[in-house]
């Protein structure tokens, strides 16, 4: 192990490489483009390729075709990009098939700027793609967890074969801090047993999701829900910050937890009790981490970089039982600690530090 001062989106790359990613296909686009320039460096080193594809179309279905022989394969983009891929990602959803994507968010609709930017949530959490599916999506918020979420992410993958989603935003991508390079823990998976081999009857099964008979059809689906029930009993991820004597919470995600964390230090310094819940996993979200406060809360803010996205999963993980405010900051700017704090005790009706 050793620590070094890393880009976020490089330390996604050298962790693809740690984890074992022996093929990455992708086209560059700002602000995830340092992800391919790094892998296009390093990891042909251990063995691995990188080839950029014509444009992100090309790249996810060669991410399908790697993917289909049991290969450790990553592909990365931005918003724009990541928009290109939708149809690719219904696919591999489908054919059941483990690809790590990742999503450097830009800001706003169409080309968007470069700032940091929650707006691709929806996008990413409720299946961007065709059809009924889902797929898991994690949201680092330190240089350190990019490294560490994307090692999780290839097992995720491998476990559940389904396309995993790393979600950062143009701060994190870009922003600079000290990454511990840890080595992949050992974990136990299942055996590729249903690979391609490229030979007629050696695979278990068809690498396919085309169905013309509707009985068989509706069998997929349900059998395709049954797996998406597991992962949300299973595989709920979530960070607490001082809530055990809450009466308000903060829940923000990625680059706004960041700030929401300072914020609950000084309003605790004010004798605000106030707490923070961070989803780790968008999706599956964490519901069960909003069980024990339903009841004894006073209100929750939610603090996102978009027009309001993550606040309906939070809603529905309250069941409506307190309100539920949103505090929001667009266009690629971030939020102050005051900003936040001025936000919660405006909606609360709390008297704001200065008068305290």
């Amino acid at each position: 192990m050793s620590k070094v001062l890393i880009k976020g989106n490089e330390a996604i790359a050298e962790a693809a490489i740690h984890a074992g990613c022996k093929l990455f296909f992708g086209y560059p686009i700002t602000p995830s483009t340092e992800i391919v320039e790094y892998l296009a460096k390093h990891l042909p080193k251990h063995g691995g390729t990188v080839l950029q594809g014509e444009d992100e179309i090309a790249s996810i279905y060669m991410c399908y075709g790697a993917a289909a022989t049991g290969a450790r394969v990553m592909t990365a983009s931005s918003s724009p990009g990541y928009s290109l891929k939708q149809e690719g990602m219904s696919y591999l959803a489908a054919a059941e098939l483990p690809v790590v994507v990742v999503n450097i968010n830009r800001s706003g609709p169409g080309l968007g700027g470069l700032g940091p930017s929650q707006a691709d949530y929806f996008q990413c959490t409720k299946g961007g793609g065709h059809g009924d599916y889902r797929v898991i999506v994690l949201a680092p918020s330190t240089g350190q967890e990019m490294y560490d979420y994307t090692m999780a992410a290839f097992d995720l993958a491998d476990k559940y074969r389904t396309p995993v989603v790393i979600l950062g935003d143009g701060f994190l991508g870009q922003m600079m801090e000290t990454v511990e390079l840890k080595d992949r823990p050992a974990v136990e998976l299942p055996a590729k047993d249903w690979v391609a081999t490229g030979c007629r009857g050696r695979a278990k099964r068809k690498i396919a999701s085309y169905c013309l008979t509707i009985e068989i059809g509706e069998v997929n689906c349900l059998r395709w829900q049954d797996k998406f029930a597991k992962l949300q009993a299973t595989e709920q991820r979530w960070e607490e910050f001082h809530t055990q004597d809450a009466e308000y919470l903060i829940v923000g995600y990625g680059s706004a937890a960041r700030i929401a964390k300072s914020t609950v230090l000084k309003a605790r310094a004010h004798g605000i009790k106030v707490g923070l819940i961070r989803p780790v996993t968008l999706w599956p979200f964490p519901v069960k981490a909003f069980i024990p406060y339903k009841d004894k809360l006073k209100g929750i803010l939610t603090v996102e970089l978009n027009a309001g996205q993550m606040i309906e999963d939070v809603k529905l993980a309250v069941e409506c039982r307190l309100p539920v405010y949103f505090h929001s900051r667009q266009g690629g700017m971030l939020p102050s600690e005051n900003e936040i704090l001025d936000k919660l005790c405006q909606v609360f009706n709390l008297p704001c530090p200065q008068e305290v």
